[in-house]
């Protein structure tokens, strides 16, 4: 017993020796890193180092600098911004089923396919040459401003396309290296022409963020030209589109140098850049287009009105992301990016869309005899619309206001259809180009930040809309009409007979 004892210990003893001399080689053939380096290097003695006055210590610590101004990431406005990215993606379902619900049933699948094709054509448009377009420092077509009210320094020169070579398929994030220009995780800066202060966010999230509104943004277009459009032509539509309308009006009003952003335009998140394109661009389609088989002769009812209203359910949720993500753009006056420029975005955003669900159901009412659910989904949207441009600019009660009037006019827009016999199939125009406008012109008068409403101020906001909404419309009724007059924008009488689902897809959303 005594001898396996000592064995024992003996063994325990060579073990621990062999461990020591194995770790202690390991450490020597391991190159240390800088940081280990530094933990390595000892502190200087306490004697070494003068002994600062108990009561002067307050005064020699250095002075803390926000991360948001400094230059470090701000974790809190990052995890916002990725949330915001993926609700505003969270979206286009909700579209499809918006728009899918109010098509009838042997079209459905095709609705839904349009909306979600967008999102594979648009994102490489946008990383291949679409983010350089709309968001690239450098400019394509610089112009000069002019000369600022002390007669020597010139104003910043304004900017109709912008284009960085470097950005193209984002070559601008492809390095892991921190000390390159190429840094996947550099950070962007403030929506400041002059003075720009770090956001403490990449840029790279700022580019997948907006790729997100240059997703969904056609996809509005084509509620409009539902129920008769070919699957091939809108693929191709939508990647000109983007290209030539969507990047250059979205340099325009979001890029710090773009010439409506200097000007002064306010564009909070979209309601020119967005709805207004959208809003145009679909009216100029309706124009060229023919109407659906069977408009105005026989009823076209949509298959479920349940998905539409949860679509519209599903939207507002994604608009959350929509509007208070978007005070991505504010000023370092406002930073951080996630502080109280976003939370009065999402408390607008909240307020309006619910507001504008009650004024159009209340006029609905008071016009039909009975409010219908229909109604509800769409006055939302409506109410939705019209508070995106305004949404942190606006004070709580202003967004009531907003959202109100959103939903009553987008409601007697839409009845203009009726009279004017235009078939809008779903009711863009009506509540995306009208609400939007209504929207970009009210946030003229009930801004509150970054200034005060005023009747001027309105009027800059109308000229914003004329140029944005004029140069859309022209530019989709030329795509339209080279699309529609050589492959041929719309299907055949008898494929519509048939249903678009099983004619382009060879699919049938149901099998009963």
């Amino acid at each position: 017993m005594t001898r396996s004892v000592a064995l024992l210990g003996l063994t325990l003893l060579l073990t621990a020796c062999c461990w020591s001399v194995s770790g202690q080689g390991f450490a020597q053939e391991t190159p240390a890193t800088p940081a280990a380096e530094a933990a390595a290097t000892p502190a200087p003695a306490a004697a070494e180092t003068p002994a600062a006055p108990a009561e002067a210590a307050p005064e020699a610590a250095a002075p803390v600098t926000p991360p948001h101004l400094a230059g470090t990431y701000d974790t809190g406005s990052i995890t916002w911004l990725m949330v915001s990215a993926a609700l505003v993606f969270f979206m286009m379902p909700g579209l499809a089923l918006f728009y899918g619900g109010m098509v009838r049933s042997k079209n459905v699948l095709n609705m839904f396919m349009l909306v979600m094709v967008c999102a594979p054509i648009i994102a490489i448009q946008w990383v291949g040459w679409g983010y350089s377009l709309a968001f690239a420092v450098p400019s394509a077509y610089p112009i000069d401003a002019g000369m600022k009210e002390d007669g020597k320094t010139e104003k910043p020169k304004l900017s109709l396309l912008g284009w960085d070579s470097n950005l193209v398929f984002f070559k601008g994030f492809s390095s892991a290296d921190p000390a390159s220009p190429d840094f996947y995780g550099k950070i962007v800066t403030t929506g400041d022409t002059e003075n720009a202060a770090p956001s403490g966010v990449p840029e790279l999230l700022f580019a997948m963020f907006q790729m997100m509104f240059a997703i969904i943004t056609p996809a509005l277009i084509v509620g409009a030209i539902a129920e008769r459009v070919k699957f091939s032509s809108w693929c191709l539509f939508v990647i000109l589109w983007a290209t030539l309308v969507y990047d250059p009006v979205a340099h325009w009003v979001w890029n710090v140098n773009g010439f409506l952003f200097q000007w002064g335009v306010m564009d909070f998140a979209g309601g020119t850049v967005v709805h207004v394109l959208a809003g145009v661009s679909a009216l100029a389609l309706i124009l060229i287009l023919p109407k659906r088989q069977g408009f105005g002769t026989s009823a076209i009812l949509p298959h479920s009105v349940g998905w539409t209203l949860l679509g519209a359910a599903f939207l507002m949720v994604g608009w959350f992301g929509f509007n208070a993500g978007s005070a991505i753009a504010v000023g370092a006056s406002y930073l951080p990016v996630s502080g109280f420029v976003a939370v009065l975005a999402f408390a607008t955003t909240a307020i309006a869309g619910s507001a504008g669900a009650g004024s159009w159901m209340l006029i609905e009412w008071l016009h039909v005899k009975k409010p219908t659910a229909l109604g509800v989904g769409s006055g939302m949207v409506a109410g939705l619309v019209a508070i995106t441009p305004c949404a942190g600019h606006v004070s709580p009660a202003g967004a009531l206001i907003v959202g109100l009037a959103g939903g009553i006019v987008c409601y007697l827009a839409v009845q203009l259809k009726h009279i004017l016999r235009y078939d809008d199939s779903l009711d863009v125009v009506g509540v995306h180009g009208v609400g939007g406008a209504l929207g970009a012109l009210l946030v003229g008068y009930f801004a509150i930040r970054p200034a005060a409403g005023s009747f001027e101020l309105v009027l800059l906001q109308a000229k914003g809309v004329a140029i944005s909404g004029a140069y859309a419309f022209v530019m989709t009724l030329i795509l339209g009409l080279i699309i529609h007059y050589t492959i041929g924008f719309t299907v055949k009488e008898q494929a519509q007979e048939e249903g678009l689902d099983f004619a382009e897809h060879g699919e049938s959303a149901y099998r009963l």
